[in-house]
């Protein structure tokens, strides 16, 4: 495994690969890599010949300035996690590598931007389209992995494709969670031990939540879960929306569509998780 600081040693050495016609895949990371980027990893060196991980936190995402400076910064055992799953080329470039001129790119996602996390993160998802996009660039990958917990990033990066006309394959990947049930984070790092031990209610909540379905309403149901932890201290809830899986617009009846979701986000002090449960 070979390890670059700069887009030009990794351009020289994929471009013979690419002439070969060598498959590349790209799994996009923040780096502070867990058992859910390895899952991302190992899913691509089953389908591609050549498997490329970024390990490289985009402040151009952050819209809470507290949460860019705690994010993990992780990389030397980000290194070995990624040498341990037989990884073939990282990128861990600086600031000033990736965006060597102040970005002035915008992009516009309509209607999938405009619920859960988009108002509630101004720029987020604009700042990603970013760093996406200049990764896209820089590997040329056929194939882009990511993990299904961040399910409204998958459809906006999705959107993403369409809009500059990309032929990359985007594969979602299933969430893969602790024996307790919370779904792996790089933030899971910064709960406290007593929240840590409570965290596990996320994911206990939503699967009962796909039971009471069979009785109650939508409606019914999202107000079960948001009194669950508005009546736990531990936890200060943020949303949790019902809707359908492709448009991400809330639903109103089980019946409105064919695959319906549902995704929360709650604050466990000043640690924000999110989470997903399919209904259907």
């Amino acid at each position: 495994m070979k390890v670059f600081n700069t887009v030009k040693e990794l351009r020289d050495e994929l471009e013979p690969l690419r002439q070969a016609g060598k498959i590349i895949g790209l799994v996009p990371t923040m780096g502070a890599l867990h058992e859910g980027h390895l899952s991302l990893v190992r899913r691509a060196k089953q389908e591609c010949d050549i498997v490329v991980v970024s390990d490289f936190v985009n402040p151009i995402q952050f819209n809470n300035q507290h949460d860019l400076e705690t994010y993990p910064r992780t990389l030397d055992e980000d290194v070995a996690k990624l040498q341990s799953v037989d990884c073939d080329y990282v990128l861990a470039p600086s600031v000033e590598e990736m965006y060597p001129t102040p970005v002035t790119d915008k992009y516009s996602f309509g209607i999938i931007e405009e619920v859960m996390e988009g108002p509630r993160r101004p720029g987020h998802f604009s700042g990603v389209a970013v760093v996406v996009r200049r990764l896209f660039d820089i590997v040329e990958p056929q194939k882009a992995y990511f993990g299904e917990k961040d399910f409204q990033q998958i459809a906006i990066i999705k959107n993403l494709v369409k809009q500059i006309n990309y032929d990359i394959e985007i594969v979602p990947c299933p969430i893969v969670r602790a024996d307790d049930g919370l779904a792996l984070s790089s933030r899971n790092k910064r709960l406290s031990p007593e929240n840590r031990a409570k965290a596990p209610k996320i994911h206990a909540t939503l699967s009962e939540a796909t039971q009471k379905a069979a009785t109650m309403s939508v409606a019914e149901v999202k107000q079960w879960v948001m009194d669950v932890f508005t009546e736990d201290p531990a936890f200060d809830p943020e949303y949790f929306e019902i809707v359908e899986d492709v448009t991400l617009q809330p639903v109103t009846d089980w019946n409105d569509a064919d695959g319906i979701v549902g995704c929360i986000a709650v604050w466990m002090d000043d640690v924000r998780l999110i989470d997903i449960i399919r209904f259907k």
